[in-house]
């Protein structure tokens, strides 16, 4: 596969910081199953985070991990080893919360699987072999960079959504969807680099770009309905389209727009995703998450 020197203005070796998977430790046994007090929706709506998003963090791993041996640039390999090893991290971290919000009665195993098995069918790399597994690779690469924008845009909001600290979440879960926001955030270039690197096309990446947005909003959805109608408890309410509303609204979970207003300024020419908010506080939240803290005693 030929590289695609000077695709990125970037360069890693222009960095002090390194990524790395971190040793994190997860306390979920006090957690109840509506771990928002009063937002049933919202609480299902962070759910979609232990359903969905292990399965696409796999597939995307797995991606990352076919394209670096056509990595030559020896920071940019350094990163994409770092971001897979926080990738498998965020997988198992939320697989326990899953289990535990299962053994609670949210049964979502023939939900789970059934994603676990589209992806795989979607998003594998179908034992294609020269220059079709190359064109795939980059295809998936671009697709998945264009995910990882909007991953890195709530991660943000979830890192200062105040919002939900105030309304009581969890303590565990409060803090293992800022640790997840925050390694998001610090991460947020990784996939884009990589896909620059080995191709760089702005045609490629405007088109997947389009179909993340286009894949990323109604899968939120669709899964969150999902486990609003799998509640079991008989207080969750009737209408959940309603409580979206009222939660999009009051602040507790972003907005939808987000998936067509970041669209230009991905689009942007020149633009990166060093461009997004600030790192300052992803990497002070990392160096004090309460789980980060639990795992060094």
């Amino acid at each position: 596969m030929a590289d695609k020197a000077g695709a990125t203005k970037r360069h890693y070796r222009d960095e002090a910081h390194a990524i790395s998977a971190r040793d994190v430790r997860f306390d979920f046994d006090s957690v109840p199953l509506h771990y928002i007090p009063g937002e049933v929706l919202v609480t299902h709506v962070v759910d979609v985070m232990h359903l969905v998003l292990p399965e696409g963090e796999r597939a995307m791993a797995q991606t990352l991990a076919e394209a670096l041996p056509h990595i030559r640039d020896e920071r940019l390999r350094e990163e994409v080893t770092g971001f897979i090893g926080q990738e498998s991290m965020h997988a198992s971290s939320h697989e326990a919360a899953r289990r535990h919000l299962q053994s609670l009665g949210l049964d979502v195993d023939s939900y789970v699987n059934a994603i676990a098995w589209l992806v795989d069918r979607i998003l594998g790399d179908h034992g294609l072999t020269g220059r079709a597994r190359e064109e795939w690779l980059k295809e998936r690469l671009g697709l998945f960079a264009g995910m990882e924008h909007y991953t890195a845009v709530i991660g943000e909001w979830m890192l200062n959504a105040d919002v939900l600290e105030a309304e009581g979440m969890h303590p565990a879960m409060l803090d293992l969807v800022r640790w997840h926001g925050a390694e998001e955030v610090e991460h947020r270039n990784v996939v884009y680099d990589a896909y620059m690197y080995l191709d760089g096309g702005y045609l490629r990446k405007a088109r997947t770009a389009l179909l993340a947005s286009a894949t990323l909003l109604p899968l939120f959805i669709v899964s969150a309905g999902y486990l609003y109608r799998k509640d079991p408890s008989p207080q969750k309410g009737r209408f959940w389209g309603r409580q979206l509303l009222s939660a999009t609204r009051r602040g507790m979970i972003p907005s939808w727009t987000v998936f067509f207003t970041e669209i230009p300024r991905y689009l942007r020419p020149g633009f990166h995703p060093s461009q997004l908010g600030p790192m300052d506080a992803a990497l002070r939240y990392l160096a004090h998450s309460p789980a980060a803290r639990a795992a060094a005693e």
